[in-house]
């Protein structure tokens, strides 16, 4: 069992930029891969990205490759979503969940735990 809790949502202007953190519970956070995901209003949960167990490896979706980064300390069971050039368009709840397989997958039903999110707004 883990339990995430993501934090480090706000309000910024576009252009600007934003940490994410998601805490993790537990003495296992280093045997899950880790997933960053975003839903707005009226739309599907969205990937974002996703890191390896080790931190050596992520892969982001499309959208926001080149501006927004992953990374983790499973020293402190903690991980991070670095996010730069914010648009309006990147205004959503976001949320980070953990994946126990170890195929890489964008699919959000295969991830096994989730945040409850924390929203990120970026006004114009």
């Amino acid at each position: 069992q883990v339990q995430l809790v993501e934090s480090g949502g706000g309000l910024v202007q576009a252009g600007g930029s934003l940490r994410l953190s998601c805490a993790a519970s537990g003495r296992t956070f280093s045997s899950y891969a880790m997933g960053w995901f975003r839903q707005a209003p009226g739309k599907e949960r969205e990937f974002v990205g996703r890191i390896n167990r080790g931190g050596s490896s992520t892969y982001y979706a499309d959208s926001v490759k080149g501006r927004f980064t992953i990374s983790r300390d499973n020293a402190k069971n903690t991980v991070y979503l670095q996010m730069n050039s914010l648009k309006p368009e990147d205004t959503a709840l976001y949320y980070c969940a953990a994946d126990s397989g170890y195929v890489r997958t964008d699919k959000a039903y295969e991830y096994d735990y989730w945040g409850q999110g924390t929203q990120v707004t970026v006004s114009s």
